[in-house]
């Protein structure tokens, strides 16, 4: 029966309810009023019901709840009210329904998860609170979600990933906070997603990039923060992205000039500085742009969305310039430019002698500080003294632990390198601990005092649960040694070089091992300030304890990056696992230990060193090919499908770890947040 687009006005007849063989029923687009008769479904065979934009009030009827035949229903635009999770029951076959712009209240219930066969769900525009996490259970079938326009609350579920067939994604205008969840990455089919105005932090994944279909990319009105990830240069089937009222800082990546399909692009009220790559000249499509309000500067792109923009698209910025009305031609950028460079020589040269002094005397002053500090070290490590850090005496513990080891006898050794050897001591406690006992120390040898030193420093400033713990430390004229806690199951690479013992690390436990790098160098670029770089993240310095759990370990040669400093230093670490920009800036940043990750995470699934990646990396490469060359450890079974998906995402996140430009690797946090 199909009665829409009408003028048919008045209730509906109660009669409706008693064609026993009604299948379908349409009252759509009338001026129906009053209640929805509570027998409209007596037939127990409605498949479609639309009753749509009308003047209909009032909770839904119980039949219709109970109407486990429905297939589509849309109930759009009205004024329905009631609870959400206790008006709808579970239907079996409803592919479809629409229960947008009504007042429908309450949380979410898992009821709607159990509709397997859902294609469509619309609950736009309503009252509904609580989290949207009970919702993803069943729904491998659903295509489109929209739950915009509600209070929805928490973070968004990391299980949305595993709704493979989503192609619309729309959650604008609720409360979500935390992250967007790396599993984004899995939606492979969504061609359009919403996530604007709400409370969204952190970084934007690079993840997004995966979703080659996506031609609608809004995430305006959050508080998202770091840079834009130069992977959503790929989505080049993207038509409209939308980055805008962020927190988004750096420059505008050029891979963005990849989008070809791209028609508007906003990124206004953000924290973005620099030049607009000049690739955008070639974006000929196109046609509305907005950058107004960031810290852009220099040439604006002789591109006609540019050329054509309105001066409130480019306003609120450092110093554009161009042939556009109300910027500056750029001729008056770069003569003032020019003639500010003359001022400057003019000013230096007047200021030269004057300069030269204060940088000799800087020079001078530095060399005394370091020879101070330099004398002070030999002092200390030479100080017939015992120190400590935890509540021991020092004394007390260093004859208990020279008795435990006899006199640090070599059939205790369980370690050695460079630096020293690693003794285990049981104490008269039963206690077990590691103690790192260094070569003689001698004044002469002031490399190994500053390593001892160095490691001191920083081991007592830091706490964490996927770092060695640090219990004291004993200096003597005898021996000077380190004391940590005992990890039964020693390194990460005894495992991986051992044939029997490799088949102990399956694959959940290495990815948990790889989650506990993770989190220890998240901790040390990010929860610690200023920021610590290990700098030799190797899998002979991640130790495992009896539960397989990961502790990095060996801080020797961690530097502490000290701000408004360059942080140059020497090329130190294992071969292997150290970044090649080492070799040309000697400087050191946290993208350092970001690489070594890169590396670390593609040995431990590899289960031996993957070698020289680069030039691997310098040609078309992508993850489907690592799992095609066998890059999974053959001495493991296959793993499940959803382990394999997990360690296509670390494997991807390494190599993106290991790309040759620093700026171009995520941060440890970005890595963390891909973990979680």
């Amino acid at each position: 029966m199909y009665v829409s687009d009408n003028n048919l006005s008045g209730i509906i007849p109660y009669g409706v309810g008693n064609f026993f063989k009604l299948i379908s029923l349409d009252l759509s687009n009338n001026q129906f009023t009053g209640y929805l008769p509570h027998n409209i479904c007596q037939s127990g065979s409605l498949t479609y019901f639309r009753a749509s934009e009308n003047n209909l009030l009032g909770q839904i009827p119980q039949d219709l709840r109970d109407c486990k035949s429905l297939i589509r229903v849309r109930l759009e635009k009205k004024q329905f009210i009631g609870n959400i999770s206790e008006d709808f029951g579970v239907y079996p076959n409803l592919t479809f329904i629409d229960l947008s712009q009504n007042k429908f209240y309450g949380e979410i219930s898992s009821t709607w998860g159990r509709c397997s066969r859902l294609g469509t769900l619309n609950a736009s525009r309503n009252n509904i609170t609580g989290s949207m996490v009970p919702l993803i259970q069943n729904l491998i079938e659903l295509h489109e979600l929209d739950l915009s326009s509600n209070h929805l609350t928490g973070g968004i579920p990391k299980e949305l990933g595993k709704l493979t067939s989503l192609n619309k994604l729309v959650l604008i205008g609720n409360k979500l906070s935390g992250v967007i969840p790396h599993e984004f990455g899995l939606l492979t089919q969504l061609e359009h997603l919403d996530l604007s105005t709400n409370s969204l932090c952190k970084s934007i994944p690079g993840e997004l990039g995966n979703l080659s279909r996506l031609h609608y990319l809004n995430l305006r009105n959050n508080q998202f923060t770091r840079e834009i990830p130069f992977q959503l240069g790929n989505l080049i089937q993207l038509s409209e992205l939308d980055l805008s009222h962020n927190l988004l800082k750096g420059e505008i990546p050029s891979q963005i000039c990849k989008m070809e399909s791209l028609e508007y692009l906003n990124l206004s009220y953000n924290n973005l500085s620099g030049f607009i790559p000049r690739c955008f000249e070639d974006m000929h499509g196109l046609s509305r742009i907005d950058i107004s309000y960031n810290g852009l500067q220099g040439p604006i792109p002789n591109n006609n969305a540019f050329r054509d923009a309105p001066i409130e698209a480019l306003q609120g910025n450092k110093e554009l310039c161009g042939n556009v009305s109300g910027l500056p031609p750029c001729s008056a950028f770069i003569s003032r430019r020019h003639i500010l460079g003359k001022r400057l020589v003019i000013s230096f040269a007047a200021l030269g002698a004057l300069a030269l002094l204060i940088v000799v005397t800087i020079m001078f002053f530095c060399f005394w500080r370091k020879k101070q500090e330099l004398q002070n070290e030999r002092r200390i490590v030479n100080k017939d003294n015992f120190f400590s850090v935890l509540n021991f005496d020092g004394k007390i513990l260093f004859e208990e632990i020279v008795s435990a080891t006899e006199n640090f006898d070599a059939k205790y050794c369980i370690g050695s390198g460079g630096f020293g050897s690693v003794y285990k001591a049981q104490l008269l406690s039963e206690v077990i601990l590691a103690i790192k006992k260094s070569h003689s120390l001698h004044s002469n040898e002031i490399n190994d005092q500053k390593e001892f030193l160095n490691e001191i420093r920083a081991l007592t400033e830091i706490r964490h649960r996927n770092i060695v713990k640090f219990f004291g430390f004993c200096v003597y004229s005898q021996h000077s040694f380190l004391v940590y806690e005992y990890l039964e199951r020693g390194s990460l690479s005894i495992f991986l070089g051992n044939e029997a013992l490799a088949r102990e690390l399956d694959w959940g436990k290495r990815l948990n091992i790889l989650k506990g790098v993770v989190e220890a160098l998240s901790y040390l670029h990010h929860g610690c300030f200023p920021p610590i770089v290990h700098r030799d993240i190797s899998s002979k310095n991640v130790l495992l304890d009896s539960d397989y759990e990961a502790h990095v370990s060996d801080f020797g040669i961690a530097k502490v990056l000290k701000p408004d400093s360059s942080n140059w230093t020497q090329v130190a670490g294992t071969y292997g696992y150290i970044a090649p920009e080492l070799a040309y800036t000697m400087k050191v940043t946290e993208k350092c230990d970001v690489y070594s990750f890169g590396v670390l995470a593609l040995e431990v699934i590899k289960g031996k060193h993957p070698g020289d990646v680069s030039p691997s990396l310098s040609s078309p490469f992508t993850w489907e090919n690592m799992l095609l060359n066998n890059v999974l450890d053959q001495r493991l079974p296959p793993p499940p499908p959803t382990i394999q998906d997990q360690l296509m995402v670390v494997i991807k996140l390494a190599i993106d770890c290991l790309d040759s430009n620093p700026k171009c690797r995520p941060t440890m946090n970005m890595v963390s947040y891909l973990f979680m």
